[in-house]
């Protein structure tokens, strides 16, 4: 793809806009940033005005896309109805990711789903990197794909998440191993229908050539059917069934099928709660196998990984009663996997900006296991409606607020879990942001109640 001379349009100026800026210059195209904040609400701007960048923001002017040559997609970017006009008009439209690819080497794995990719990202970069090989760790997870370019050489693995808003710009993106890990209704707000969530994720799987390798969650129906779409090594991981290729769970013990059966991993070597990080790890497990890990690095990754931030991650114990984060729970099914994680009483904590989903299968999942539910921001309305008549539910305003009032309705032994099955986006910049919150409160209230003792 040539760049030098060519104007483009780059959506977005966050993280990733600066790194596709920084990208696109050093290859001497002519770059507009646009973006939906104003100005004084975007970091960098001085430094890349300098560097030549002009901006047009504050909102997004349909003459801005039909003047570019190229339209780059920052994550997260809806479809706006100036980006579909623009590419109507024979304006190339792509995403980060897809600019990235026309330039990278190596080989890479590919990992995406409703559920559990950040998880399965790192723990699949850390497999291969204790296995010797020399590898990157990318996407929503980290830094930008686009960065990683000048780095990459042909003997190099680059690991990266990749979310169906990525894919959804995608033309030629390619994985040498596609992991696919569950599919449930996610960013409806802005696929407007499951039909087009599936299809974003499902072009991952038909761009991959024969000698590609796909894994594929046995459980997930959706996602099985795949197998038969195309002609691709195809290789499962499943919890209840056996699989001809792949991994999956019997007695408490993972094996490995292909070609032979040995077993992988015994379950208790896991060290992460809920069941749904057993196939987490059946996944990352499999695509560093297929990337060529041995077992025994495997064996010995696994037992050594503790999780990530943000995710069923044990903040503090107050007088017995345990507070847990989990702000990366941004979806209904999420927040279910997270109550099936815990044996004891709940105070669950939900709320934040809708994704256009339904709560209403919460009820079950709360149905005598959750003693009381918190809301907060913009979504709870809709989530009070959802749940109503299940257990006893309470508005709440400020995070400190949720924090006390959670350690109020909670005796020694009980949970109080922030699973919020929303975005953070109504008040926060990122679902980190909102974590690092809700631990800073626990945190203090920590120390109000030892400095009462």
């Amino acid at each position: 793809m040539e760049l030098k001379d060519k104007k483009v349009l780059v959506v977005g100026f966050a993280r990733t806009g600066q790194a596709v800026c920084d990208f696109l210059l050093e290859r001497g195209a002519l770059v507009t940033v646009t973006d939906k904040k104003p100005l004084d609400q975007l970091e960098n701007v001085a430094k890349y005005q300098q560097k030549g960048v002009m901006f047009d923001c504050g909102g997004h002017r349909q003459e801005i896309f039909l003047q570019a040559d190229l339209i780059v997609l920052s994550p997260g970017v809806p479809p706006l109805p100036e980006i579909l006009s623009a590419r109507e008009k024979g304006v190339k439209v792509i995403s980060e990711i897809e600019l990235a690819y026309e330039f990278l080497t190596g080989k890479i794995i590919g990992i995406t789903g409703s559920n559990g990719k950040s998880t399965t990202t790192t723990l699949i970069y850390e497999i291969l990197k204790n296995s010797g090989f020399k590898v990157h760790l990318t996407g929503n997870i980290g830094r930008p794909l686009i960065s990683f370019v000048k780095k990459s050489r042909p003997d190099h693995w680059i690991v990266t998440e990749l979310s169906s808003f990525q894919l959804e710009f995608t033309e030629k993106f390619r994985t040498d191993i596609s992991v696919f890990l569950n599919i449930s209704p996610n960013h409806l707000d802005w696929h407007k229908t499951m039909e087009n969530y599936l299809q974003a994720k499902k072009k991952l799987f038909w761009h991959q050539r024969p000698e590609d390798k796909a894994v594929l969650n046995r459980d997930d129906r959706l996602l099985w059917a795949w197998r038969k779409e195309k002609e691709i090594e195809v290789y499962g991981f499943s919890r209840k069934y056996r699989v001809p290729r792949g991994c999956y769970l019997k007695d408490s013990t993972i094996y490995l099928v292909d070609g032979g059966e040995k077993p992988l991993l015994k379950a208790t070597d896991i060290k992460l709660r809920g069941l749904h990080n057993q196939e987490n790890v059946m996944a990352a497990s499999l695509a560093a196998y297929l990337a060529g890990a041995p077992i025994s690095t495997i064996r010995k990754t696994v037992k050594a990984f503790r999780g990530l931030e943000h995710r069923l991650e044990e903040v503090a114990r107050i007088k017995g009663v345990l507070f847990v984060n989990d702000s990366k729970a941004t979806t209904v099914a999420a927040t279910i996997k997270a109550i099936e994680s815990f044996d004891q009483p709940i105070i669950l904590i939900l709320g934040g900006r809708d994704k256009g989903g339904d709560f209403s299968p919460l009820r079950r999942a709360l149905k005598n296991r959750v003693k009381k539910v918190l809301l907060i921001g913009e979504a709870r309305e809709k989530i009070k409606k959802a749940i109503e008549g299940i257990c006893p539910i309470e508005e709440t305003s400020s995070f400190r607020e949720l924090v006390r009032k959670g350690y109020e309705a909670a005796r020694p032994g009980d949970l109080v879990l922030f699973a919020p099955a929303c975005t953070s986006w109504d008040m926060f910049q990122n679902f980190e942001e909102r974590g690092r919150l809700f631990k800073k409160e626990v945190r203090l209230l920590e120390r109000l109640v030892k400095g009462k003792r």
